[in-house]
């Protein structure tokens, strides 16, 4: 009883509603309660309790061609002028038809005053006029005013559609509702409407978009057992979900049937499957798919080239990237910004640093816009081949050209400095990135430390390292790794050994690559023992020891003279499958060939 003297005060009038939402526009959207829409779907069937259930035309998604087209949103605002203002007024079809093209120029806030000024008018509407202004809340995101007005309707005696509840089901799905898109579809079949293939498609897209695509598969099962055939924007829907997931085996089954039932793919089934492929590095299926798609005239789009683009460079075959985006240009498909960021990079990946300038230059020329990615390609293109004066010279010309630089830039400067140990130039990129009040996330932090350690500023490393964890940002075991690292090359071990004790009480826990360097440095002070004992703790701490971590071990065993426990481990990494490195490789190789040791050691491997 409480919610329905709810509903009944939110309901008072359509003028109430179209009112209270222009008043509401810029205050943002109220509160409705979670149960609100099916306390208004129980009252309906309460209302209709003797009705039989049948199928409602699908009006609001028709594919007819509608009446009245408009250029400009002031020419449609001019006819309804003329409209409300002829004796007798014309009837509501040509009204709706008319705010119906309006609400198509997507002019959502113009209808719902259009129809505000019905109602002081004294204009009635239907279960259409309904419908329009039910649709322009759910696409303005104000979906409870929504439900105001279906409550309306039901106090005024007109029976909701098909299209009512599918507009509804699609308002709460652009909410991010979808339990409650769900809830609400369930109860409609149960009071007797009929779903058709839109309605099953706006949930099956809800269900995709939260991530749920086991349950998307489901309704598409349910579907068709009720007899409706799935189309291939339901299809694609379901795929591009399945690649999202990096599913691409099951996306793959899924076209694999569509195309086996007949169901042509679209543009989007295509690009969701190229994408995912080159996502995968299938750089040999993405290819492939690309063919078949303009073999069978399925026409790709700006983003399916694009992606072809940015497999092609990725793999290094940019010649051919180049080739495409000469081929999309001659038949009439503009490369968009990615196109050409995707070109630049490949080119900034060989190193091709002149050419990758050039197509930067030429963008702007073509009336593409650039963005802040453009220039951190080529930031970034100029760091990877040292040549950082060039690097800061297109970071000033960011903010010439309008832009501001993002935390990506920072970071990269940051790191192509610290690289090559103009570790002052990345400190002061560093206050300025934060004067600028962007925040240094876990890679700006770590770029710097790494150079700070690498280069034997311990000292402003640990400060650093402090810094970091004073702002609230939890270092990762990278971080930890870098500094523990930093400490040992400037033979600081009892500092790196507390460190790491830390790490085992507090902090993240240690991975391979921790016990690594601990196990080298613990060896390289000749504190044999100490290193063999935290080797055999690895595994016992969760840690399963890996490649580099018998490698390590086995080095410093080699390099201490330690023979006897070197072949012991050796043996040991052999048996799990495990390869000596390079360094090590070497290091036995000498021993073997050495007059007064060789015949021993390989007498000893051969025992274990």
């Amino acid at each position: 009883m409480m919610i329905m003297r709810g509903w009944r005060r939110r309901s008072a009038s359509l003028s109430f509603c179209a009112s209270a939402f222009l008043q509401h526009l810029e205050s943002g959207n109220p509160k409705s309660p979670n149960s609100l829409p099916f306390s208004f779907l129980n009252h309906f069937s309460a209302l209709n309790k003797k009705r039989v259930p049948f199928y409602f035309p699908n009006y609001y998604f028709s594919t007819a061609q509608p009446k009245y087209v408009f250029d400009k949103i002031d020419d449609a605002l001019t006819l309804f002028n003329r409209m409300i203002r002829t004796h007798p007024c014309p009837c509501i079809v040509e009204v709706n038809k008319l705010l119906s093209a309006i609400v198509r120029m997507k002019h959502y806030e113009t209808a719902v005053s259009l129809l505000r000024q019905m109602e002081l008018l004294g204009i009635s509407g239907n279960v259409t006029t309904f419908n329009i202004l039910l649709n322009c809340f759910c696409r303005l995101h104000h979906v409870d005013f929504g439900f105001s007005v279906f409550g309306k309707m039901l106090k005024l005696g007109f029976q909701p559609t098909l299209v009512t509840f599918s507009t509804l089901i699609n308002g709460l799905c652009i909410e991010g509702q979808i339990d409650q898109a769900v809830r609400l579809f369930d109860d409609m079949v149960e009071q007797g409407f009929q779903p058709n293939l839109i309605t099953y498609s706006t949930i099956v897209n809800g269900l995709c978009k939260i991530g749920d695509t086991t349950r998307a598969i489901s309704l598409l099962r349910i579907m068709e057992e009720r007899g409706f055939a799935p189309n291939n924007v339901t299809y694609s829907t379901i795929i591009d979900s399945l690649c999202k997931d990096n599913s691409v085996h099951e996306a793959w089954e899924f076209f694999s049937e569509m195309r086996a039932k007949g169901i042509p793919p679209n543009v989007v089934t295509y690009t969701c499957l190229i994408h995912a492929m080159c996502n995968s590095c299938k750089w040999k299926e993405a290819t492939r798919l690309f063919k078949e798609m303009v073999a069978t005239n399925c026409k790709p789009n700006v983003f399916t080239y694009s992606c072809m683009v940015d497999a092609l460079c990725k793999e290094g075959r940019i010649l051919e990237a180049h080739q495409i985006v000469e081929k999309m240009i001659q038949i009439g498909v503009e490369p968009n910004i990615f196109t050409y960021s995707s070109l630049m990079d490949g080119y900034c990946l060989r190193g091709e640093m002149n050419v990758a300038r050039k197509v930067f230059n030429s963008i702007a020329k073509k009336g593409v816009e650039l963005n802040i990615v453009s220039y951190n390609i080529i930031i970034n293109g100029y760091c990877k081949a040292k040549r950082m004066d060039e690097a800061i010279e297109f970071f000033h010309e960011i903010t010439r050209n309008g832009l501001v630089p993002d935390v990506v830039t920072y970071n990269t400067l940051i790191g192509g400095m610290s690289k090559i140990g103009r570790l002052v130039v990345a400190q002061e990129l560093f206050k300025k990135m934060c004067a600028c009040g962007l925040i240094p996330n876990l890679m700006t932090y770590s770029t710097l430390l790494d150079g700070l350690c690498k280069h034997s500023h311990i000292q402003e490393a640990v400060q650093l390292f402090r810094l970091m964890q004073s702002t609230g940002l939890e270092p990762n075991i990278v971080l930890y790794n870098i500094l523990i690292h930093g400490l040992c090359l400037v033979g600081q071990l009892e500092a790196a050994r507390k460190l790491f004790c830390v790490l085992r009480e507090k902090g993240p826990q240690p991975d391979v690559y921790t016990y690594s360097i601990m196990i080298k440095e613990l060896c390289r002070e000749g504190l044999l023992d100490d290193a063999y004992e935290l080797f055999g703790k690895m595994e016992v701490n969760g840690c399963m020891r890996n490649s580099c971590s018998y490698n390590t071990m086995i080095q410093g065993f080699l390099y201490n003279k330690d023979i006897t426990r070197a072949a012991k481990v050796i043996r040991e990494m052999v048996k799990r499958g495990f390869s000596a490195d390079a360094s090590a490789t070497a290091m036995v190789v000498d021993l073997l060939y050495s007059d007064s040791t060789g015949k021993y050691f390989y007498e000893l491997v051969q025992k274990l």
